[in-house]
Order: structure tokens, then sequence, then C-alpha cells
């Protein structure tokens, strides 16, 4: 059994393919910053750490649930595409205005259906509404209810498998990068640090000029630099440690590297999927346990991103019909209106 069927619970999945995975990623790293190949035995260092991150995301997206189906029609009957999408009329401008949806159709003629990531900004709102308690309505009682907005969907493909095995290939991406801007933050840092030791010592070589030349003509004046210059001095001992725990400047390839390595080796506290459960009317207003009403109990899916700065996105695994994309004049007309 391979390094990866056995992190994600015993999946029969071949060292072979578990090697080509890795080798995969390992190509797509370097390309994102070519210096790294410069390190030594970079591919047998760098290779267990993506082989965990790879198992820790492939659970992930293996968690998810089947994908639904993004349709006007099923607005009436599925609640997650209810809770979703403000009315059925929605659905059909949204999909329309992904570039990536469209662009799959059209290299896909043959495919009348194809597989996608819908992610959305969810919103909750306290607000003042109607609630019914038993037989009686109360007006004024507060409430949350639940929004989405900027809808997108990036990630295509033909079938539920390409698209799964493309979200784990795009987390991975994002995580090295997420490692890459780290390390980005701390060349900035040591950029910060070398300009204000630099003044520093310029500044103290001014004062200890000044000390000489006017120390027996101002008195007390020179006991108050020699005082100002002492704490230049302390300044600048602790800049130049905080410097070199940044690393030398030989270093820094070495501590690129690690430092995304070790962003992949973990990557459980930068991106992660939480599951919120939630019970809905038909308007979305949250329900708690002592409301008598209808309601539907959704289980929503919230993506953690890495980045900077980190995001959070509600997502779902959808299922669309080219027959569902509005044709391109009616995308002219929505998006005049839209103006």
């Amino acid at each position: 059994m391979g390094i990866l069927s056995w992190l994600v619970g015993g999946k029969h999945e071949s060292e072979a393919c578990a090697d080509a995975r890795v080798t995969d990623a390992l190509a797509r790293i370097v390309r994102l910053d070519p210096q790294l190949r410069l390190v030594d035995k970079y591919e047998g260092r760098m290779a267990q750490a993506l082989a965990t991150c790879i198992g820790y995301v492939d659970g992930l997206v293996g968690a998810l649930p089947d994908p639904m189906n993004a349709s006007a029609e099923a607005w009436s009957c599925d609640p997650s595409m209810h809770a979703f999408f403000a009315t059925p009329g929605d659905v059909a401008p949204v999909l329309s205005r992904s570039t990536e949806l469209r662009s799959c159709f059209e290299q896909n003629p043959d495919l009348t259906h194809v597989h996608a990531v819908l992610s959305m900004a969810m919103i909750e709102r306290r607000v003042l509404g109607v609630a019914w308690v038993g037989e009686h309505a109360r007006p004024d009682v507060a409430q949350t209810t639940i929004s989405f907005d900027d809808h997108r969907i990036k990630i295509c493909a033909r079938t539920d498998t390409e698209l799964r095995e493309e979200i784990v290939r795009r987390a991975v991406d994002q995580l090295a990068l997420d490692g890459l801007q780290g390390v980005a933050g701390d060349a900035s840092k040591r950029e910060v640090l070398e300009e204000e030791r630099a003044l520093l010592k310029a500044r103290l070589q001014l004062l200890e000029r000044q000390g000489v030349g006017t120390r027996s003509v101002f008195g007390n004046e020179a006991a108050l630099d020699a005082g100002e210059i002492a704490r230049l001095q302390a300044r600048i001992e602790e800049n130049s440690q905080t410097l070199a725990g940044l690393g030398l400047p030989m270093d820094a390839l070495e501590r690129k590297f690690e430092y995304v390595r070790s962003v992949l080796a973990e990557p459980q506290g930068r991106a992660f999927v939480e599951v919120k459960r939630l019970r809905l009317d038909r308007m979305n207003v949250v329900m708690d346990d002592t409301c008598t009403q209808p309601g539907d109990d959704i289980e929503f899916r919230i993506a953690h991103i890495p980045g900077t700065p980190p995001e959070t996105r509600a997502f779902s695994l959808v299922r669309t019909a080219r027959a569902g994309l509005l044709p391109a004049k009616s995308r002219l007309d929505e998006a005049a209106r839209l103006i």
C-alpha cells in the first residue's frame, strides 16, 4: 500500500500512482519558483511533505457529497440550491457568466453536462422579523438570516472524479503559494531591518563625531549625547539579532525551501473545510429548536483558503447542463441590465 493510501485511511491506490501525483505536484511547485531546484536533494526532501499534503487534501475532497444539479428546475426541490439563489431565475445568469464553464463546454462538444465547483460568499445577518410561536405570529423578533453573494465558478471538469482530482491539485498549489508568500514576508522584513540598521549606524557615527568635537565646549551636552549613543547602540544590537534570526543571505534559498516544505507537511491549520449545519425556512431564516414551522436541515461547507489575506468561501460541487446556459444574446442583455 502506498504512502497516500495509508494517509487517507486505506484507499487502494497503487504506489506508482501515488508517486506520479507527488512527482506532478513537485513539478508544479518548482515552476512557481524555479530556484527551488537549486536546493540539494530537493526532490527527496520535498516528497514526504507533498505526500502528506496530498493525502490530507484527498481526505477533505473525498468527504464532499455528490454534486448537486445546478439549474432553475432544481431550485424548487433542492433546499441547498434554494438557499444559494434568491430566485430560480438567478441560476442561469450565474452559470453563464463563468468563462471557465463555457470554455469547458466549448472544448468538449460531446458533453451535455459539466461538473464544477460553485463558490459563494456566505452572509449572516441579525434582523427583526415575524416569528410564529405556536399558532400566533410575533412581530419584531430577533432572527438570523443567511444569504449568498459573489457566486463564482472557476474549476470545471468532465466528470466528478476529474473535478475532485483538480481540486486536490489546486489546493496543493495554493498551499505552496502560501509558503512562498511567507518567505516573501521574511524578505521584506529583512529589507526593512537592513535599511533601519544602516540609518542607525549613520546616526551613531554622526553623534560620535559631534561628541568628540563639542564635548569640551558644551559640557553637559556631551553627556546627553553619550546617553543617546548608548540607546542607539542597544537598538542596533537588537536590530542585528532580529536580522540574524532571518538567516544569512547565503542561507536564504535553503530557508525558502524549508519554509515551503514545512507548510506542505502540516497543511491542517491553513486549509480546511468546516461543515455548518442549519435549519432554514423558505426565506433563509435560521430556525431554532423551538420553532414548529416547516424547515429544511441543510449542511453548508465552508472552505478556509490560505493566502494573503486568507479567504473563507461557502462552496458546493455541482453538475450543470449545457442547455442551462444563456445564449450569447441573453448574456449581453443581462450585462446591460446590470450596468
